[in-house]
């Protein structure tokens, strides 16, 4: 099954309600951490009702559907997934890992992600004979 993609900049926006525990998140809490107007906000949301990745009640807070939730995750770990390979396997300081793997998680396929988790799979059990 073929995963389906969002911009960067909504994956950004839902991975930020995620990281704020998925509901109950506030507009301006957004526009503060993601450094963007709240117009910027609103019109973010505003896509991701349409593509039933959250929901907001009339001048109400924001909150992640299941499938919201399905498609943080997977940005999270995919996200976390790269960190670790650029500084465990590539040796990057991670500063530099934290700000290359926000950028890469975005167009990294799932398929990719895979063979990196397995790459690494078998660099840590081939270090450990």
């Amino acid at each position: 099954m073929k995963t389906k993609r969002y911009s960067e900049s909504l994956e950004n926006y839902l991975e930020t309600i995620y990281m704020f525990g998925g509901k109950d998140v506030k507009s301006i809490d957004l526009a503060n951490h993601l450094k963007v107007s709240r117009a910027s906000v609103n019109n973010a949301i505003n896509s991701l009702i349409e593509k039933i990745l959250v929901t907001k009640a009339l001048y109400g807070n924001i909150t992640l559907t299941e499938e919201g939730i399905e498609v943080s995750k997977k940005i999270l770990d995919k996200h976390e997934l790269l960190k670790v390979f650029l500084i465990e396997v590539l040796e990057v300081n991670p500063k530099q890992a934290e700000d290359e793997a926000c950028g890469i998680e975005h167009v990294i396929s799932d398929f990719t992600a895979n063979q990196i988790k397995k790459l690494m799979k078998q660099l840590k059990n081939g270090s450990q004979t």
